[in-house]
């Protein structure tokens, strides 16, 4: 049932907020192999378009979570007594389209199987007000061959448009299992 429900939500998001390739920034670098992918380690893979993290969002990602928090959800008590004068989207929120942003930057084609394999030092450098822009810009840190699995470690940060500090930092790492 959980499973469904989740689905429903995210089924939810792509089709309420369009949540789709949009590629009006960049087009994502082709990956066919572990060999494609090699010859970026320790180079920039590209950034992401913006997107807007909106106040529906967040209360849906509010009860997908059961995390009501007022300093995301009530809108007016947090223009009263928030210090951001406003609502924030939660810091799992801003983690979960990641998936979403990545794919507007690498398209991974030849993988039988992908596997979200982790996060490694993530930070949450500052919130993301209701109604801000972010997008993601990544950096292959690392790939090694696990006996035909390649591991991929992606440094991501998330920016916040006319902002300077990120929203977020962090290490991503992606099994995938190249036919």
């Amino acid at each position: 049932m959980q499973k469904k429900v989740h689905l429903h939500i995210i089924t939810f998001f792509v089709q309420k907020y369009n949540f789709q390739k949009s590629n009006t920034y960049m087009d994502p670098i082709i990956i066919n192999s572990f060999a494609d992918f090699e010859q970026y380690v320790g180079k920039e893979l590209g950034v992401s378009d913006y997107i807007t993290i909106t106040q529906a969002q967040i209360n849906l990602f509010a009860d997908a979570t059961l995390d009501h928090q007022w300093i995301h959800v009530n809108e007016e008590k947090a223009k009263a007594e928030s210090p951001y004068k406003t609502t924030i989207a939660h810091g799992y929120l801003n983690l979960s389209v990641l998936p979403h942003l990545w794919e507007q930057i690498v398209q991974v084609n030849n993988s039988k199987l992908t596997i979200n394999y982790g996060i490694e030092n993530l930070r949450f450098n500052q919130p993301v007000l209701v109604n801000s822009e972010v997008r993601v810009r990544a950096k292959l840190k690392s790939l090694i061959n696990l006996r035909g699995i390649a591991k991929a470690e992606i440094q991501i940060s998330m920016e916040i448009k006319d902002n300077k500090k990120t929203a977020l930092d962090a290490t991503i790492v992606f099994l995938y299992h190249f036919i």
